[in-house]
């Protein structure tokens, strides 16, 4: 360790009293508990793989070396400095004051002093302990110090103790040493030249400090952040594909549709011609921007001039999930124009998902309306049922037997018939409409639509009733996306 500074120095140059000190170890004491409760907290959600959870982690590893190392410093503050060994300096040589020790900061430090004069060499034994060597076996000369370390850091010290000797430089830097058992370290090294009466460099005096687990925690923290970086860029690319696939394949009609329609362009506004519906519907997004859903909604005319409706959904987020969702809407659009009723179609989706490469379940409902009967023959897979609002009061439709895409092989879907009058107002929608939930048995969102009859009953035309749909779920915080699909029969 460095030498006394001289006795005349100022009060404010003095080390700190004892009380002072013990103030701080007990601050940095409690300061290091509350570290490690904060790595308690997060032990257990690190194991997810939360990319952000194990940055912060890191972080507190880090600051918990430093914590470390300060209290190290500290007790030895407390403990005052150790009895340096005699050096024997000719009587004709001024000894040179050396100046205060440099901040070693955290890790393990020690001092060394390479005495030019005599050829004396000072070493603490801290740094014994550090280079893992024996104090029987003496400390290294300069000559031999560079045989500790690693080849290609043998330059970098040759270069610190020329410029130091020579030019009479501080010396700054780090280098890796190879302890006696093998082991590798990385030290830090600040120390200065020692000069005489007359300018001459007298002897080197340094500071070494172990910062190997200083150094591996900050790799870890920039590691994790580089990680969280890039896990982060390939989340937004992913949300991006998966919003354009989503907007590639949902319908592109915006306000009301009516269907069918004899040109090639829909009609717009609200259906008057007896038997034609008036379509309208929207996606509500899930409060999470990164949750983009495997939730549909579509309507289309088929060639015989009926109309298909379907609503539904897939397990799942991100492209994974709208990619699946293309793949059944595109199918289930196919096998319509191809005049599969709405049972058999329901059983080739479960078949289809069944087989896909990237199983999935999902959820759907399926209408086939005939605008001459005004007859609805639809069927559904483990989904909520359509909603019929007629004459200021609603009920959900009796639903036909039919399980989750994707759960059962080779599944049977029933279906059924519903007779529509004019003014009737249908509904449908996904499950996450609402945010609430209440048992599995029941649809929140179901429950809270079927209170909307008397508005569904004063709507005009269905994007009235869309925005009926808006005003009570449009504001609510959502776990998952959902979608809502209202027609109105024509009067």
């Amino acid at each position: 360790m460095p030498s006394p500074l001289s006795a005349d120095r100022s009060a404010a140059d003095r080390p700190p009293q004892r009380g002072t000190v013990e103030a701080l170890i007990s601050q940095t004491r409690r300061l290091r508990g509350d570290i490690d409760a904060v790595r308690r907290e997060t032990t257990d959600e690190e194991r997810a793989g939360d990319p952000e959870l194990r940055w912060q982690r890191a972080l507190c590893d880090l600051a918990a070396h430093h914590l470390d190392g300060l209290g190290e410093h500290l007790d030895q503050l407390r403990a005052g400095l150790p009895d340096e060994a005699h050096v024997d300096v000719p009587a004709d040589v001024p000894v040179p004051a050396r100046p205060a020790a440099p901040d070693p900061g955290p890790g393990r430090a020690g001092s060394a002093e390479w005495n030019l004069l005599n050829d004396e060499v000072t070493w603490s034994d801290e740094l014994f302990e550090l280079f893992g060597r024996r104090p029987e076996d003496g400390a290294p000369t300069l000559d031999e110090l560079p045989s500790w370390l690693l080849e290609e850091d043998r330059g970098l010290l040759s270069a610190m103790v020329t410029d130091c000797l020579v030019d009479g430089k501080a010396i700054d830097g780090e280098f890796r040493v190879v302890r006696a058992d093998g082991t590798v370290r990385t030290v830090h090294m600040m120390g200065e030249p020692v000069l005489d009466a007359d300018g001459a460099t007298a002897s080197m005096w340094a500071v070494l400090r172990d910062v190997s687990e200083l150094r591996r925690s900050q790799r870890e923290v920039h590691e994790t952040r580089d990680s969280l970086r890039r896990e982060r860029h390939v989340a937004q690319a992913e949300r991006r594909l998966a919003v354009e696939l989503q907007e590639a394949v949902l319908p592109p009609w915006r306000g009301s549709l009516r269907l069918p329609h004899d040109g090639p362009t829909p009609a717009v506004g609200p259906a008057e011609a007896p038997g034609v519906l008036d379509l309208a519907a929207h996606y509500l997004p899930s409060a999470s921007s990164a949750l983009i859903g495997g939730d549909w909604y579509d309507a289309m005319q088929l060639p015989d001039g009926r109309t298909l409706l379907s609503v539904g959904g897939l397990t799942g987020h991100g492209v994974t999930a709208t990619s699946g969702m293309a793949m059944l809407l595109g199918a289930l659009r196919g096998m319509a124009v191809a005049g599969t009723e709405p049972g058999p179609l329901m059983g080739l989706l479960n078949r289809l998902l069944d087989a896909s490469a990237q199983p999935a379940l999902g959820s759907a409902v399926c209408c086939r309306y005939d605008p001459r009967e005004r007859t609805l023959l639809w069927s559904q897979a483990g989904h909520p049922a359509p909603l019929l609002f007629r004459d200021g009061s609603g009920r959900a439709l009796r639903p036909p037997e039919g399980v989750l895409l994707g759960a059962v092989a080779d599944a049977a879907y029933a279906q059924a018939e519903e007779h529509l009058e004019p003014g009737d107002v249908l509904v449908l929608h996904t499950e996450g409409l609402s945010p609430r939930r209440t048992t599995p048995a029941t649809d929140p969102g179901t429950e809270r639509l079927l209170e909307l009859a008397p508005r569904f009953a004063m709507a005009r035309s269905a994007q009235d009733g869309v925005r009926v749909v808006l005003e009570e779920f449009g504001g609510e915080a959502r776990e998952d996306d959902a979608c809502v699909l209202v027609a109105r029969v024509g009067c």
